[in-house]
């Protein structure tokens, strides 16, 4: 008999995992619900053999696969809450977006779901057997689409949701793209002036000072060149090293909790992180509620779908109180992670009956903002890296200039 792995929220609302045995996975879907449980994610432990002898190597092609573009996932799920739209059976869309998609591996996982339906299982359940392609998120949309017979509709939501949350990710990657340019410049031109061009300058201090000491800048510049000079790999060891460790660190518990801090508390930076996280929460959060999914659910994927880790922890406290009966707003607020302003409207949301809109209004309103956030930080990013740049390069100059200005001195005096 079948094994298969879920995971669950309870009548409490907490999640649990573990394994049950059962015919099918429909049957063991029914067996967890009539237990009380709300799955939201299973997978067969141990998967039976495939129909036929290709069906193996498609699992081993979309499982290469994995990582399928985010534009290529909000692309198909357009496509196919569009044929949905015009009528088309969810099988007949799945083959049609299958025929004309061009990555191979993608192909794959779309002709697999579309296996998935033929044989009369969920469109969901065939969407979590690739949580690499399709998150939590995705999946449980799609369900509660499929439970509400509205999956057109979520599929169109998802979309809209996907492409304004990679429009706002393009914007500020392209907001860094001029400061990443500026400082490997910077880095580039320090070591050829280190490397190639104060040694020149070395010789010939040491020639025309006759054994005088040199500035201390000067040394200290040249004692850094020697040691770029003689040993350039163990340079290179070290700032990899340095990057490595560094890496390292902000991957422990203190270390992510110290990145977390840093970024919510950075000038102007921090200002984007915040208003970037609020309107992913509340843009999930809200999507989520208005496809239909219940509220301690939709928190928990929420939960999961935020990256700092200081907003995640809140949002679980916020989690165990609305667990507990109590409203939204209130624990939300007490929090202190969000403004003022969003706990408001939430609590607004929540009086009227239209949290999901007002959720979805708030994400649009901060959305905006951080457009216009990181278009101001951008202006002041790129002069603060010029000068830098001409700080380092000008103590550089400084330090080879000042012998000069002492053998000058010397022949005027003499």
């Amino acid at each position: 008999m079948p094994k298969y792995k879920y995971v669950a929220l309870d009548k409490d609302g907490r999640e649990v995992s573990g394994a049950i045995e059962s015919t099918s996975e429909n049957r063991a879907r029914k067996e967890l619900s009539a237990q009380g449980y709300t799955v939201s994610r299973m997978a067969e432990v141990a998967v039976q053999a495939d129909k036929a002898a290709g069906g193996a190597k498609k699992r081993r092609k979309a499982l290469i696969g994995s990582g399928v573009a985010k534009d290529s996932v909000t692309i198909f799920s357009r496509q196919l809450a569009t044929l949905l739209k015009a009528g088309l059976p969810l099988l007949r869309a799945l083959e049609v977006i299958a025929r004309q998609e061009k990555n191979p591996y993608f192909k794959d996982i779309i002709e697999q779901l579309a296996d998935n339906v033929r044989t009369g299982n969920k469109f969901s359940d065939g969407l979590a057997q690739h949580p690499k392609v399709f998150d939590k998120l995705y999946v449980n949309m799609a369900r509660a689409g499929e439970a509400g017979g509205v999956l057109d509709v979520v599929l169109d939501r998802l979309a809209t949701f996907q492409e304004k949350a990679l429009k706002t990710t393009n914007k500020v990657k392209s907001a860094m793209v001029y400061p990443a340019v500026i400082m490997t410049v910077a880095i580039v031109i320090v070591v050829i002036l280190m490397v190639f061009v104060v040694p020149k300058f070395q010789d010939i201090f040491t020639n025309m000072l006759g054994g005088s000491q040199m500035p201390a800048l000067t040394q200290m510049v040249i004692n850094i060149s020697d040691f770029m000079q003689q040993h350039f790999l163990i340079t290179i060891g070290i700032v990899v090293g340095v990057f490595i460790l560094l890496k390292l660190f902000f991957k422990t518990k203190l270390g992510i909790r110290l990145w977390d801090t840093m970024a919510l508390k950075a000038p102007k930076v921090g200002d984007i992180v915040m208003k970037s996280t609020v309107a992913r929460f509340t843009r999930t959060f809200g999507t989520l509620l208005a496809s239909g999914v219940p509220i301690l659910e939709a928190l928990t994927i929420t939960k999961d779908t935020i990256k700092n880790s200081l907003v995640t922890q809140a949002l679980e406290r916020v989690h165990d109180r609305v667990r507990d009966g109590e409203p939204l707003a209130a624990p939300l607020d007490q929090q202190k992670i969000f403004p003022t302003m969003v706990t408001s409207m939430v609590e607004v949301g929540e009086e009227t009956g239209q949290l999901s809109e007002m959720l979805n209004r708030i994400a649009d309103n901060y959305d905006e903002e951080v457009d216009n956030s990181v278009g101001a930080i951008t202006s002041i990013i790129e002069p603060i890296m010029i000068v830098m740049m001409a700080f380092v390069v000008g103590i550089i100059v400084i330090a080879l200039f000042m012998p000069i200005i002492e053998i000058v001195s010397k022949l005027t005096a003499g």
